[in-house]
């Protein structure tokens, strides 16, 4: 126990650790509105974003995040400034997975790929991260006020009751199966040089638990709101989901360094059991 304890306290104090979640927390915050435009300018095109599934919106998100996030969804048309807005917009969030890529191949001990090839890279994986991300909201953290909303429905009459608790028994094992492999899948893509997948597990299971955790805490605050906003006022919400942000971007991180330690642990011990045979 005491080995474990200062194992993580030398991750913890990782310089890493220091810079990176905050910033990466930033890139994600930053990469929901392009992404809402992208989203709202397709699902206005085919109709997807009807009234009633915008009053779905306003009933299921605190006032204060709907006001921000529905007037992205309710795009019908790209403007020239609006697409600029986007390029760069896609263009910066990428930083945030350039940066897992750089940090996970120092931790690693890694040589850089080229910056365009890292910077495709990257690109792929702040979708993933987001496709996530958006998955934990919908599920985890706003799971059960939209399943309430969607299975008060008529055509659901007389078997809501039961539905619901099929959703809240489901959600918790589904969402852990669905979180692991894709934070392993980012892990695993991170680094420019192909490391085994099998010292993945430690950091992805790390993450994934730290997620859930978090993310249970998160939605029991905002299901229950509490006190931010005689510090905060109308952007209280706002500034709670910020951290729960920040805090999920340490999470991922730590996982990172969790993953490296590992790997470095055993390509030490191989080490010393190739010099003994040696001898």
């Amino acid at each position: 126990m005491k080995k474990f304890i200062k194992k993580i306290f030398d991750i913890f104090m990782k310089p890493e650790m220091m810079i990176l979640p905050g910033q990466l927390a930033f890139f994600i915050i930053l990469a929901i509105f392009p992404m809402l435009t992208v989203i709202g300018y397709v699902g206005s095109n085919i109709s997807l974003f009807s009234n009633s599934f915008i009053s779905l919106i306003n009933n299921i998100v605190p006032e204060d995040i709907s006001k921000v996030l529905v007037p992205f969804m309710t795009e019908s048309q790209i403007t020239g400034n609006i697409a600029f807005f986007m390029i760069v917009g896609f263009y910066l969030i990428s930083n945030g997975t350039n940066s897992l890529i750089i940090t996970s191949n120092e931790l690693f001990g890694i040589k850089h790929d080229p910056f365009l090839k890292r910077r495709i890279k990257a690109f792929f994986m702040i979708i993933l991260l987001m496709a996530l991300f958006i998955f934990n909201v919908l599920v985890l953290a706003y799971g059960n006020v939209i399943a309430k909303e969607i299975i008060n429905l008529e055509i659901f009459a007389g078997v809501s009751d039961k539905l619901y608790t099929v959703f809240v028994l489901l959600k918790w094992p589904i969402a852990f199966a669905c979180i692991f492999w894709v934070i392993k899948l980012l892990y695993a893509l991170a680094p420019d040089a192909s490391i085994p997948s099998k010292y993945m597990n430690k950091g992805a299971l790390f993450t994934t638990l730290g997620w859930i955790i978090t993310t249970a805490i998160y939605s029991f605050y905002i299901s229950n709101f509490a006190n931010y906003k005689m510090f905060y006022g109308g952007i209280s919400t706002i500034i709670v989901m910020m951290i729960w942000i920040y805090f999920l971007s340490y999470i991922l991180v730590m996982g990172i360094a969790i993953n490296s330690t590992e790997y470095e642990s055993e390509k030490k011990m191989h080490k010393k059991l190739d010099s003994s045979q040696v001898n």
